[in-house]
């Protein structure tokens, strides 16, 4: 039985605009072998949930995972909306570590000064939010694509994969 709340009574507006985008680009059921993910629904899959009956998912248990093991545990909603948004959907397609090493590569680009450690913690969000949003989200979204090409170039199957993730990278 899911006793978690219901959607619209227990997340913030920002994070219920995020997880819409990241819903739509996940999609719904996939079980694609050539996807290291595996078995997935709404973007969660079998490989990272292994207690999850996957093919039962719903939509409202996808989104608290969403909420729980994503947004809140990786402090998305401390920076300025679009940017948190973006950073979320990119950690949920390539994980937190990578996608706040994009945002932080993009800081740089930016014109802030802060390290890549793989963490999102204060000063980031501080030069992301003192960051011209414009600016910084054309640098995200390209250190995002920059991401994908190399990951690409180094899997077996990543031409298969490569234009939804450019898709997604510049959206």
């Amino acid at each position: 039985m899911d006793t978690s709340p219901s959607v619209r009574d227990a997340y913030s507006p920002e994070f219920l605009s995020a997880v819409e985008r990241v819903l739509a680009d996940e999609g719904g059921y996939s079980s694609n072998p050539a996807d290291p993910g595996g078995e997935t629904r709404f973007g969660i899959s079998a490989r990272a949930h292994p207690g999850v009956d996957i093919a039962t998912l719903t939509r409202d248990q996808a989104v608290n995972i969403y909420w729980r093991e994503w947004w809140l545990r990786f402090g998305f909603a401390q920076l300025p909306d679009a940017i948190g948004a973006k950073t979320f959907d990119l950690a949920v397609n390539i994980g937190a570590a990578h996608a706040i090493e994009c945002l932080r590569r993009a800081l740089r680009a930016s014109g802030s000064p802060v390290t890549e450690d793989g963490t999102l913690g204060p000063a980031t969000t501080l030069a992301a939010r003192r960051a011209n949003p414009i600016a910084l989200m054309s640098a995200l979204r390209s250190e995002a694509a920059g991401h994908y090409r190399l990951v690409a170039s180094k899997q077996k199957n990543g031409a298969d994969f490569i234009k939804g993730w450019l898709n997604r990278a510049y959206a």
